[in-house]
């Protein structure tokens, strides 16, 4: 029997013997949509025959069973969401994650031009104003920009240039990423792409699974929504 997720069309193979008959609550794990499903009933199933007749047992004193309570009486069972290989989903190339990172440079730089602009306003008319500024803007800007990056990669997988061309970074298990690898992968591991010479950044162009040495160190693909 196949389940097919109706918002991006995910399909998977299972058992029908491991389904149960009442509607279920399935959660896509590749777009995370919850959705429901019911088993097929079919009309055509033979009618059981009478059972033999047992032989009479004595009568044994047997406890009765608690009344379920109208929430659990409506509560659909937990169905685990359908395992995925996260190695045979369409993988973002180097092009459009260029792009990506091309929008998410143009939103951090505007906020850090704004912040060094007031922060020229505030200190005009200082000794060593020059110095200061430049020390302070370049402080500031590497701290939004690494949590800008860490921040939205770690919360959804997703920045907002990411966002806009519909990619997005999850573990090569298909899993989402932690806070932690998300500053592994996008501090850590971009700062040492670009000081190969941004050769980490251009392995994503040749590499089978589309991967930069920061997908690698970070065990991360880049996919295709």
């Amino acid at each position: 029997m196949t389940i097919t997720c109706p918002h991006c069309a995910f399909a998977k193979e299972v058992d029908p013997a491991n389904l149960p008959d009442k509607p279920l609550k399935v959660t896509c794990p590749r777009c995370k949509e919850v959705f429901s499903f019911q088993k097929p009933v079919d009309d055509d199933a033979s009618v059981a025959a009478d059972p033999a007749p047992v032989a009479e047992t004595p009568a044994v004193a047997v406890a009765p069973l608690p009344t379920p309570t109208p929430a659990a009486a409506h509560q659909l069972p937990a169905v685990a969401p359908v395992a995925v290989n996260a190695a045979l989903l369409p993988k973002a190339g180097f092009w459009i994650r260029f792009v990506a990172v091309l929008i998410d440079s143009l939103l951090v730089t505007s906020v850090q031009a704004v912040f060094g602009l007031a922060l020229s306003l505030i200190g005009s008319g200082m000794a060593n104003q020059e110095l200061l500024v430049g020390g302070v803007s370049f402080m500031f800007g590497s701290v939004v920009s690494v949590a800008y990056y860490v921040f939205f990669t770690g919360y959804c997988g997703q920045t907002p240039g990411k966002m806009a061309l519909r990619i997005k970074v999850i573990r090569t298990d298909g899993n989402d990423l932690s806070y932690g690898r998300a500053f592994l992968r996008e501090a850590v591991g971009k700062f040492i792409s670009a000081l190969i010479l941004f050769i980490g950044y251009l392995m994503a162009a040749f590499d089978s699974q589309k991967q930069g040495l920061h997908d690698r160190m970070a065990d991360t693909y880049v996919i295709k929504l």
